[in-house]
């Protein structure tokens, strides 16, 4: 395979060119004018051409920063989203930094820069290479060839890429967010385009690779809910029931450590299900995103206390055993 271009004419017969001028001008002396080519325009459009590289690069870095950066504004400030759900707004929420916006534009830049610079300075190598006279059309074709054997190898690869880079640019969750992923929950711990990686509550690191995750539960974005279930017998007077639930709940969301996780304050919401041991009563307050483990086990213990001191009773599964007569006489005839 020949990759370097027959010569059917000589540089000061193509015209046009620096070659052309000292070949005229040198009383058509081939030895000049070969030089003037090789050693003075050649060099010259080589130069030419990288400066162009150079500046279409800097000129993609800053123009891809400022798409991206336009493309992850969110439509509405988290303060917004709050006020259109009817819920006042803390300045602890009001004031949160954009830091987690900055550091996916800077992600997200940086992937579609690199992309961009190398397909960039890879056109460069190949115009440079045809000024040597070297033919490009094998090249070209062998690149495609194994363009097309790399797609076909790695499309659960670029499925990963694909689906990584959506979720970057869609916010879908962050390092440090409490992320349900279906078979794997926890803390994100690294998000990269391939795989997402997670570390459970028992400690074990979860890397998930992008392209499967087919539904994303983020438990700890923007805000959050602590719930809380409590049973009761079906003979307690629900009124005093929901009372006491509430001032248990306030008196947690009152302690020092807690003033400042609190978004809204509790609210009974009421009797959520008639079970077959009690009456499950539901109490709920919109916390600080990842605050609501925490609190809700306050509140659980809390309830216990007051509950205790009321003599309520938060009943336990029973059961009533029928015996049959006639099973009866027979177990005691044969003992």
């Amino acid at each position: 395979m020949e990759f370097v271009r027959a010569v059917d004419e000589e540089c000061w017969e193509r015209g046009g060119n620096l070659c052309t001028w000292v070949y005229e001008r040198t009383g058509e002396n081939e030895t000049a004018a070969n030089f003037a080519s090789w050693f003075v325009d050649r060099p010259l459009r080589i130069i030419l051409i990288l400066t162009i590289a150079f500046i279409a690069t800097r000129l993609t870095k800053r123009w891809i920063k400022g798409l991206v950066a336009g493309v992850i504004a969110p439509k509405s400030t988290p303060t917004q989203k709050l006020e259109k759900l009817g819920i006042d707004v803390p300045s602890q929420i009001a004031a949160q930094p954009s830091a987690r916006k900055a550091s996916r534009a800077e992600s997200i830049s940086t992937l579609l820069t690199s992309t961009a610079v190398v397909i960039i300075w890879t056109i460069t190598v190949l115009i440079i290479l045809g000024e040597f006279g070297v033919d490009l059309a094998p090249l070209i074709a062998g690149a495609g060839i194994a363009g097309v054997a790399l797609g076909f190898g790695a499309q659960q690869l670029v499925k990963d890429c694909i689906s990584g880079l959506f979720m970057l640019l869609e916010d879908q969750y962050g390092i440090g967010d409490v992320i349900d992923l279906g078979e794997a929950t926890g803390t994100v711990e690294n998000v990269s385009l391939r795989t997402t990686v997670l570390r459970g509550v028992d400690g074990t690191v979860w890397h998930v690779p992008n392209g499967v995750v087919q539904r994303v539960g983020n438990l700890s974005q923007l805000w959050s809910v602590a719930l809380v279930d409590v049973d009761v017998a079906y003979d307690t007077d629900l009124d005093r029931a929901r009372e006491l639930l509430e001032r248990a709940a306030n008196n947690v969301c009152e302690r020092d450590e807690h003033v400042s996780q609190i978004i809204q304050a509790p609210r009974v919401l009421g009797v959520e299900a008639l079970a077959a041991d009690g009456i499950t009563i539901r109490v709920i307050t919109r916390v600080e995103p990842g605050a609501q483990w925490e609190i809700q086990r306050e509140m659980r213990e809390e309830i216990k206390n007051v509950f205790d001191a009321d003599g309520i009773e938060i009943p336990f599964p029973q059961r009533t055993v029928w015996m049959r007569a006639d099973e009866a006489a027979a177990t005691t005839s044969e003992g």
